[in-house]
């Protein structure tokens, strides 16, 4: 590692500037136009998802001359909920602007390769050292001075590549396995659609949901035997995926984590549904316990999957967020008898056995992909602090 040089992220970059955010007399969002990416699009695992991408007129991305994204720009979140996370500009995604809590770091190629600094920010030391330099106010922020300040143990540039190489070639895979799920999904969701709603005969009965399902089975009493328990938080399931689950102790667990679940249940956020926290759970380990923030529907008399795709197509989620909207209590809410008393037309049970046969079939894939893509993330993640610290060298 004689080669390895120790410097700052400033010393190797053009430019560290951040975007801005129009106001509303500037026209502010689009439903069309120059792609805008906003904090939300910014992930821990490095990537800049587009489907959260909002959109700015023409107009206002030449207006904002600094904030205009180029291929290979790192974006570094600054502030708030978001603070350290990172994604690097794809050419696909240009042109866009982002807003004012992401910094611009454009570097100096000849110097560091971007997606080299991009994972070298994704590592755990560096977030919790972000952390850690933006102080415990309510709301964390970090300055660019800050952020030039980041220590690197940086190798030549031949190496940085090769680095760069090995997890992108695990990133790319994990991103088909992603897209291939989203593809799935979307196809059950079309034939749902087509049979149930497009093709949908007067004469089929109306039934309450309520009717088919139990809500809300198990909870955690005297007699639940595990000390330590794997946490699913409403955050922390986002339009079918798991995005983390907190390891704790009975003692320290949240007051809230008290639903037991079985393989199928199908999860809904009873808190602003609008914000998609909603799944199904496939073959859940023994001691996973969810939030009671979710609404755990147990199909006892219908296909689980007609069920969740019923409760979480878009009109449906408009509709449970208008519901919420009344309530009474501090945040827009449901309460589970909200949910039970959807009614929906019962197709005949020959279509709906033909149906849980194709949805069976995909989100067993689905599930599989989701095992492979755990593993993936588990290698990458192991291998990350180790090749950027030279413990683990790469081979040309």
């Amino acid at each position: 590692m004689s080669e390895w040089v120790k410097t700052y992220l400033g010393e190797l970059t053009e430019l560290v500037t951040k975007g801005t955010t129009p106001s509303e007399k500037d026209g502010a969002f689009s439903d069309s136009g120059i792609n805008y990416i906003k904090s939300d699009a910014v992930n821990y695992d490095g990537r800049i998802d587009a489907s959260k991408f909002v959109y700015i007129s023409k107009d206002i991305h030449e207006k904002f001359k600094r904030s205009q994204l180029k291929v290979d720009d790192v974006l570094f979140s600054m502030a708030g909920a978001f603070l350290g996370k990172t994604g690097i500009v794809k050419e696909d995604m240009l042109p866009a602007n982002t807003n004012q809590a992401i910094a611009i770091i454009r570097l100096d190629k000849s110097k560091a390769q971007p997606r080299f600094i991009n994972y070298f920010l994704r590592q755990d030391a560096v977030v919790d050292f972000v952390n850690n330099m933006s102080g415990q106010s309510a709301q964390p922020n970090i300055n660019f001075q800050e952020i030039k300040s980041i220590e690197i143990d940086l190798p030549p540039l031949e190496e940085q590549k090769e680095i760069s190489a090995v997890l992108s070639s695990l990133d790319d895979k994990i991103d088909l396995l992603h897209r291939q799920n989203q593809t799935l999904e979307a196809m059950a969701a079309t034939l749902f659609r087509q049979w149930f709603v497009e093709e949908a005969q007067e004469d089929w009965e109306e039934v309450a949901v309520g009717d088919y399902v139990e809500l809300n089975r198990a909870s955690i009493d005297k007699n639940y035997t595990h000390k330590i328990i794997e946490y699913l938080d409403t955050g922390s399931l986002t339009e079918g995926q798991i995005e983390d689950l907190q390891l704790l102790t009975l003692d320290e667990a949240p007051s809230r984590a008290k639903r037991i679940v079985e393989h199928n249940d199908v999860l809904i956020s009873t808190v602003r549904p609008d914000q998609n926290h909603y799944g199904i759970i496939k073959n859940p380990i023994d001691n996973l316990v969810v939030s009671t923030g979710f609404c755990v529907l147990t199909c006892t008399k219908i296909d689980p999957h007609f069920i969740y795709l019923l409760l979480t197509n878009d009109e449906m989620t408009d509709y449970l967020h208008t519901i919420a909207e009344g309530s009474t209590s501090t945040y827009p809410s449901l309460k589970p008898s909200d949910i039970s008393a959807i009614v929906f037309q019962l197709p005949p049970d020959d279509r709906l056995k033909e149906f849980a046969v194709i949805a069976h079939n995909s989100w067993e894939k689905i599930e599989k992909n989701h095992i492979q893509i755990h593993t993936l993330e588990k290698l990458r993640d192991t291998l990350l602090p180790k090749l950027m610290s030279g413990e683990v060298r790469v081979v040309a």
